[in-house]
């Protein structure tokens, strides 16, 4: 990774330090952040950084002039500026605001600080709501949690326009990195819970001599604030899962009617509520929903459970459980941080557990049918190709976390996901899947490079929750007529074996296409003639979005 920081304030002691960890370019000076994002020739444009941030002092920014109007026209300008120095392949990261200065302290409008900050505000959420490749760097969090009187300095901002003290200069290191971190891992995906003193104090089935501790008032609403960082959370796609050794009757007389209750039934995608062991309850949740252990994460009070699943299940994450209950809520949004934040959330992150529930429906179908065609028929599958340059960041989730159905699993940087969409000699389809049930969204793509005589289908991934329904013979056929359309005659397509995309080993033989070469790293490569697609049996219509 190579990053930069860009400022209107002195920061050359936070971009050495930041040095330390990640290639840095080098930057000295400050007050000129657009003139140097736009300077063709600059060192910065040399430098040629992934990623930068934009720390902005927003009282400088404004030349001190506290007037909500004029402040309005400097803000728009700055980001009227900012907009048409943007590179699209290149992620970008601007500080939220927060207004400091000693003049404020004889403001007597309460209300003009938080005025001025909303300014800065909203133009940065619609900057972001146009650019993909744009993010909010949550600097004021930060400051809020310091105290002006430790975070900024009037002695060092008088030495040398320093606007931070030393420690809030290495906490913003902190957070910058932080960022880094989250745009190269993979999140995990699904949040495993134990009940009993866990989401509640105390025991489900001793209610009528202890019960349980969840309320508006000492430890019950330690337990009641956990629960809203995780309800929370589940709006922002992490998956909930409860394991718990329990009687489910008296687990459900709490989930559904427990007054204080903020998770219900409905939050979560799957349910273990028995006397089995822990491990063997988690691993028939990965089966049923399709996901891979080391996308969980464990979250139980008991070290004895925590253990058993460390030692038999090592690719599930288990987290330390805090000691005292007002440390739940706090534990718990660091647990979010650390293993389930992501850069941009996308709307398929949002329905998520609407998604895995209609799932649920689909298996009741599934069960209930005469015969697995009579199961496809019923569920009246539907696949829309959509443009790719409007879902950019969905198609790098796709490309970069899809492990199963992947044909080649190659992952990509979001500049190389910009260029294969703008590049005139590939061909990226992107579709959304949805069906009686609900909409899956945006689900599979694939990339077909065209510059030779016979495209090659580079990359073809789909997502885990919609395969065994046939779509993929629905889709390779869309991509196989558009290429006909086109004017070519062949397609080639190529399959590299890994660790864990076996379900698609056979893909292309079980589509009628024949095996053409062998390939390094056990790789083969596959052909069919476009004019001789044999019969598919599918039940999916397709149609482009426009």
């Amino acid at each position: 990774m190579k990053a930069a920081v860009l400022s209107n304030v002195n920061m050359n002691a936070l971009i050495r330090l930041l040095g330390r960890k990640v290639e840095t370019c080098q930057i000295e000076g400050y007050g000129n952040e657009l003139g140097i994002l736009m300077d063709p020739d600059s060192s910065y444009r040399e430098f040629d950084a992934d990623y930068t941030f934009l720390f902005l002092d927003l009282m400088e920014l404004i030349e001190h002039d506290l007037d909500p109007e004029r402040a309005a026209g400097r803000v728009a300008g700055w980001f009227d500026s900012l907009e048409g120095a943007l590179r699209p392949e290149k992620i970008y990261y601007i500080s939220d605001a927060y207004l400091w200065g000693p003049e404020l302290s004889v403001v007597q409008d309460p209300g003009r600080k938080a005025a001025l900050e909303g300014i800065w505000q909203k133009r940065l959420e619609d900057l972001c709501g146009r650019h993909g490749n744009v993010r909010i760097l949550p600097w004021r969090r930060l400051a809020e949690s310091m105290g002006e009187e430790n975070c900024f300095s009037l002695k060092m901002w008088y030495m040398g326009k320093i606007l931070l003290s030393n420690e809030a200069q290495k906490r913003l290191c902190g957070l910058i990195l932080e960022m880094l971190d989250r745009e190269a891992r993979v999140p995990k995906k699904l949040l495993l819970l134990d009940l009993d003193n866990t989401l509640w104090g105390g025991l489900a089935g001793e209610k009528d001599h202890t019960p349980i501790e969840l309320s508006e008032e000492h430890s019950g609403l330690a337990y009641k604030n956990l629960q809203r960082v995780i309800l929370q959370m589940r709006r922002q796609g992490v998956l909930l899962a409860i394991v718990s050794k329990n009687n489910e009757a008296d687990v459900a007389e709490i989930l559904e009617g427990h007054p204080h209750m903020v998770l219900r039934p409905g939050d979560f995608v799957a349910k273990r509520i028995n006397w089995a062991p822990k491990h063997e309850n988690i691993r028939a949740i990965a089966e049923e929903l399709n996901l891979g252990l080391e996308s969980f994460v464990f979250w139980d009070d008991n070290p004895a459970e925590r253990q058993l699943v460390k030692e038999l299940l090592p690719q599930v994450e288990v987290p330390d459980f805090p000691e005292r209950p007002e440390d739940l809520a706090p534990a718990m949004a660091a647990v979010y941080e650390r293993y389930f934040a992501k850069p941009v959330l996308t709307a398929e992150d949002r329905e998520k557990t609407a998604q895995y529930a209609a799932n649920a429906a689909r298996r009741q179908v599934q069960e209930s049918a005469g015969s697995y065609e009579e199961y496809l028929k019923n569920l009246e599958i539907q696949a829309v190709r959509v443009k790719p340059q409007l879902y950019v960041e969905r198609l790098a989730q796709l490309m970069n976390k899809t492990n199963q159905f992947n044909l080649t699993t190659r992952r990509y940087t979001r500049a190389q996901v910009e260029e294969l969409v703008r590049d005139p000699g590939r061909r990226v389809y992107l579709y959304r899947v949805a069906d009686r049930f609900g909409d899956n969204g945006i689900v599979a793509a694939a990339v077909a490079d065209c510059t030779g005589d016979v495209p090659v289908l580079e990359e073809f991934v789909m997502s885990c929750r919609v395969m065994g329904k046939r779509i993929e013979d629905a889709l390779v056929e869309d991509m196989e007529r558009a290429l006909r359309e086109e004017g070519f005659g062949q397609l080639r397509g190529r399959y590299y074996p890994t660790a864990k995309n076996g379900p698609v080993e056979r893909l292309y033989e079980r589509l009628g296409y024949e095996k053409t070469a062998d390939l390094e790293q056990g790789g083969r490569e596959y052909e069919i003639q476009l004019e001789n697609i044999p019969k598919r049996m599918y039940y999916v219509k397709v149609r482009r979005e426009d």
